[in-house]
């Protein structure tokens, strides 16, 4: 049966993603373990056609919404953090090409394709020498007749070796300023990869975020039609907060879910007298909710701005875009440690129905996933000339 034809049989996608997230839970400790990417997860989107949901139905999809996927996150963020962000990586990237790909014929037939064939899609916009900055580049594309052609050292491109398909960003021409920058769709056969440096990292290890060397040739029609500032500012920023928080969200909820059954089964021994630490249950329980109403606050912003590009593109979007990522990689280190304190040092051994430390260390990239240095920078700058939206009802 193709994955295509399961889709069509299934009830929900959230009935899919719950059984995507009960296999990536029974490996999520090794996959940690060991720093290996979580093949049994991601074979497991790509038999429940998950990778697909985001391009429209004209396309062969299902025009599932960004609420929708990261509701995906959030579940399988609650089995296996590293599933849930290649996950969110993948459709980050689905994103740009579902927003930005229809003008272009070859781009539109690339998401039929990543829908019949299940394409997992990575990027690599990060690059040795820009600092972390994605919207500069130093690499330019080499454009000769029909044919483009491109060597990047990337820093970092997660999961690279196991993708279909990298989405790639340098300089439009060898003229170009850093900051004037296309993005280029590479398929598997198109590249090579030399690896330049290791992933052993204190969480997140199963993303397998090792840098490369890349060296591209393809034809040159694989170039999205529009600059890459115009992607970054419509589709990649905030796709990319909103679904790096679902993940985080849903990696909170699995240390809280294990906080409270900690506390239920101590005052079961205990004959019903809630134990000592059981106050920060409450305290957790109520960080989580303030991080599920900042999500569903920054989904909804964004599904009212799609409709105007010029929207998606002002500057008091990017500064909402960015307070999400900023408060949701924030309070969910405070949710895990208050969860810490309840369990005790239940939750602090490794083995245990409570372990919360992987919890915590995959938790810590929340911060640096773009840094909120960086971040919190761009904001102030922006503060200058942009007031910020006091009022209630925005």
């Amino acid at each position: 049966m193709s994955v295509v034809a399961l889709a069509s049989e299934t009830p929900s996608l959230i009935d899919r993603a719950q059984r995507v997230a009960a296999i990536a839970a029974r490996h999520a400790d090794e996959v940690d373990r060991e720093g290996r990417f979580p093949y049994e997860a991601v074979a497991a989107m790509k038999t429940e056609a998950l990778l697909g949901i985001q391009v429209p139905p004209s396309h062969g999809g299902e025009g599932a919404s960004l609420l929708d996927i990261a509701n995906i996150c959030a579940t399988l963020g609650q089995a296996c953090a590293a599933s849930a962000m290649v996950f969110a990586m993948h459709h980050i990237k689905a994103s740009s090409l579902v927003e930005h790909g229809e003008e272009s014929a070859w781009h539109s037939g690339f998401m039929r394709d990543t829908v019949k064939h299940q394409y997992l899609l990575a990027s690599a916009t990060t690059e040795g020498g820009i600092g972390g900055n994605l919207r500069n580049s130093i690499c330019a594309i080499e454009i000769d007749g029909p044919i483009c052609r491109l060597t990047k050292d990337a820093t970092v491109i997660s999961y690279a070796t196991e993708a279909d398909a990298i989405l790639i960003t340098s300089r439009a021409n060898k003229d170009a300023a850093p900051g004037d920058q296309v993005m280029t769709a590479f398929l598997r056969h198109q590249y090579t990869l030399e690896k330049t440096n290791d992933w052993d990292t204190l969480g997140m290890r199963g993303t397998c975020s090792e840098g490369f060397l890349f060296k591209g040739e393809a034809p040159a029609e694989q170039i999205f039609p529009k600059p890459f500032a115009e992607i970054a500012a419509q589709s990649m920023l905030a796709t990319s907060h909103l679904l790096w928080s679902g993940v985080w969200y849903g990696i909170a909820a699995d240390a809280v879910a294990r906080a409270q059954s900690f506390v239920r089964a101590a005052a079961r021994k205990a004959q019903g007298q809630v134990p000592p630490g059981a106050s920060h249950l409450a305290e957790a329980v109520n960080l989580l909710q303030l991080v599920k109403s900042n999500l569903l606050t920054g989904l909804k912003t964004y599904e009212d701005a799609r409709a105007n590009p010029d929207k998606l593109s002002s500057m008091a979007f990017a500064i909402a875009m960015n307070n999400v990522k900023i408060a949701s990689s924030e309070t969910i280190l405070e949710i895990i440690h208050r969860a810490l304190m309840v369990c005790g040092i239940l939750g602090y051994k490794n083995g245990t129905p409570y372990s919360l430390g992987r919890h915590l260390r995959d938790a810590h990239s929340a911060r640096l996933m773009i840094s909120n240095d960086r971040i919190l920078g761009n904001t102030a700058t922006m503060l200058l000339v942009q007031k910020p939206d006091l009022s209630l009802l925005g």
